[in-house]
C-alpha cells in the first residue's frame, strides 16, 4: 500500500508598503500560507530590517490580531495571533492585512495578497524576491521623525547632522536595499 504523500500549503505572495513615505519603501515575499501571523510578524522585521524592540498588530477587516499579553495597551479585543494563520485569515488574492509595528511611531504596513501559488520543488519559504529602500531605523520618530533624521543625515552642516549618523550605526543609505543581506535573514526564521 503506497503512503500517501502530504500535501504541501500554498505560497503566497505578498506585498509589503510602508504606509506614509514617499518614494514609497515596499517588499515582495513568499511565505507559506500556513505561516501563522506571529512567525509573519518576525518576518516583516526581517524584510524591514527592525528589531523587534516594540508592540505589534496585525488587523483584518477590523478584526485584530496581537500576541496576547498582560499589559496590552489597547482596550480592544484582539485575537490570538499565535493561533491565526495567514491562510485562514486572508484566503483570497487581493485580499488586503494592516500590521502596525512600534505604536509609539506607528509604522503601518499595508500586506497585500498578490497571489496564491501551489508550491513546488526546491521552492525556499519564506524569500523576498524583491523590493525598495531601507525601511526607517528603530526609534526614529515615526514619518515625521524619519523625514527629519534624514534631512539632517544629507546635510553635513545641519547641527544632529554628527550625532544622529552616529545614532544610526555611521552609515545610513535610505536607497539602499540589501536583497541577499534580507534573505539571509529570513534563512534563520
Amino acid at each position: 500500500m503506497a503512503s500517501k504523500i502530504p500535501e504541501r500549503p500554498p505560497v503566497y505572495q505578498l506585498k509589503i508598503t510602508l504606509s506614509g513615505i514617499v518614494p514609497p519603501i515596499w517588499r515582495r515575499i513568499l511565505v507559506y500560507g500556513d505561516v501563522k501571523l506571529y512567525k509573519l510578524h518576525k518576518i516583516l522585521q526581517a524584510v524591514m530590517g527592525w528589531e523587534n524592540y516594540h508592540l505589534h498588530l496585525f488587523n483584518v477587516d477590523d478584526v485584530i490580531y496581537a500576541y496576547p499579553s498582560l499589559e496590552d495597551p489597547w482596550p480592544m479585543e484582539t485575537k490570538n495571533e499565535k493561533r491565526a494563520r495567514l491562510a485562514d485569515v486572508a484566503p483570497e488574492e487581493k485580499t488586503e492585512i494592516g500590521y502596525e509595528y512600534d505604536l509609539g511611531d506607528s509604522w503601518k504596513l499595508t500586506i497585500v495578497v498578490e497571489k496564491i501559488l501551489y508550491p513546488h520543488d526546491g521552492l525556499e519559504c519564506p524569500v523576498c524576491l524583491e523590493g525598495e529602500r531601507s525601511a526607517p531605523p528603530e526609534d526614529c520618530g515615526g514619518k515625521s521623525g524619519y523625514k527629519t533624521f534624514l534631512e539632517a543625515i544629507s546635510d553635513a552642516n545641519h547641527p544632529d547632522h554628527d550625532w544622529l549618523l552616529e545614532w544610526a550605526g555611521e552609515v545610513f543609505d535610505p536607497e539602499g536595499f540589501d536583497l541577499e543581506a534580507i534573505n539571509c535573514l529570513l534563512g534563520k526564521i
